[in-house]
């Protein structure tokens, strides 16, 4: 993961490649934003199995907003519907969504022991699933 510090929705400094690296622990960074309806579909999936999948996994997924100084205000109204129980930064200057190349979202990147083990780009019903076979295999 690159050298990136950005901030969370409560303005804690985080390195994400110095504070996601605990050994053996799979993170699962899933970039969204508040205008994209998959990535908002894909985080409350993943939340209907996140307590059983975090424990079995030993895996904490991390939500990177990549909304803009137009859509930033969004995130928090957002979240308090949510109830989402991840880390939640916002990569407000996009830092972190360019050092990794990304595109479009929603935009899923997994690391293990510090290194990119596994990425997807895209959501559809069911994508969930497969992201869980995928971490099983880890």
């Amino acid at each position: 993961m690159p050298n990136v510090t950005i901030k969370s929705v409560n303005n804690k400094r985080y390195n994400v490649k110095t504070d996601f690296s605990e050994e053996d622990k799979i993170y699962v960074f899933a970039f969204w934003a508040t205008w994209c309806a998959p990535c908002i579909n894909e985080l409350d999936a993943i939340k209907e199995h996140y307590s059983e999948w975090s424990k079995e996994l030993n895996m904490e997924v991390v939500a990177v907003s990549i909304d803009d100084s137009r859509t930033q205000r969004r995130v928090k109204p957002l979240l308090n519907g949510k109830n989402w129980p991840y880390t939640i930064l916002i990569d407000n200057n996009q830092d972190l969504k360019r050092a990794l190349s990304i595109v479009n979202v929603p935009y899923t990147v997994v690391v293990k022991n510090k290194k990119v083990v596994y990425v997807h780009n895209g959501y559809s019903q069911g994508a969930e699933n497969e992201l869980y076979n995928k971490l099983k295999e880890l």
